[in-house]
């Protein structure tokens, strides 16, 4: 049994082999690729507390792109994906924020809560992932970190302290299920789907009842 992502045939494998974790790791970045039109940037790895990357004094370990290897572009299939990821065994995927979405980002806590709530009053949705930093990261249309100054003035937000700020050109983010800075794996509370993956929707949808939460979480 299989499936097809870029016209190369992934074979399911038995849990606990060395390989299966190698094509883990692959298969999820050729989604990213394949299925979703998404760069992906191999990124460095923590361990420790120590960076891959051989500074020792980085200031972001194990949560960067790798200056010396080439992003995996979209469009790019399994065989291509594994091809790139032989020469850095183990990297973590980071995604470019900027160019096919932004991200708004909030506690975890408020994430959850705001994401139930946005569902059931039948919002598009895209991708929602969660950091073990506590982070919860919904992607939305790239330029929402352009506009967000101006969105939050128009809906009254904009004096308010929140706990919410938008990663757009300059940013990554952690692809699930990688490893976030040493720290423990990304996950998907909500994962791609058709439709959403590639093209997520504009930030002033998502921003008005994230707003609202945040202020509720942090309200005395």
């Amino acid at each position: 049994m299989g499936f097809t992502i870029g016209g190369s045939r992934v074979r399911e494998i038995r849990p606990g082999s060395r390989r299966r974790g190698r094509t883990t790791a692959c298969t999820a970045v050729a989604e990213c690729t394949g299925l979703w039109g998404w760069d992906v940037a191999p990124g460095a790895r923590a361990m420790a507390g120590r960076c891959s990357c051989g500074d020792a004094d980085c200031p972001a370990p194990g949560a960067h792109p790798l200056e010396f290897v080439p992003e995996v572009p979209a469009g790019a299939t399994l065989d291509e994906v594994a091809k790139a990821w032989a020469e850095v065994p183990g990297a973590s995927a980071l995604l470019p924020a900027g160019r096919t979405f932004d991200v708004l980002e909030v506690s975890e806590t408020a994430g959850r809560r705001a994401l139930v709530r946005l569902e059931r009053m039948g919002v598009p949705l895209g991708p929602v992932s969660a950091t073990p930093t506590g982070r919860a990261q919904f992607f939305v249309a790239p330029g929402a970190a352009r506009e967000l100054p101006h969105l939050l003035y128009r809906m009254g937000w904009d004096d308010a302290e929140l706990d919410l700020r938008c990663l757009g050109a300059g940013h990554y983010v952690t692809a699930p299920p990688s490893d976030h800075a040493g720290l423990g794996s990304s996950r998907w509370l909500r994962p791609p789907a058709l439709g959403s993956g590639e093209a997520p929707p504009q930030a002033r949808l998502l921003l008005g009842t994230l707003a609202y939460i945040c202020h509720r979480s942090t309200a005395p």
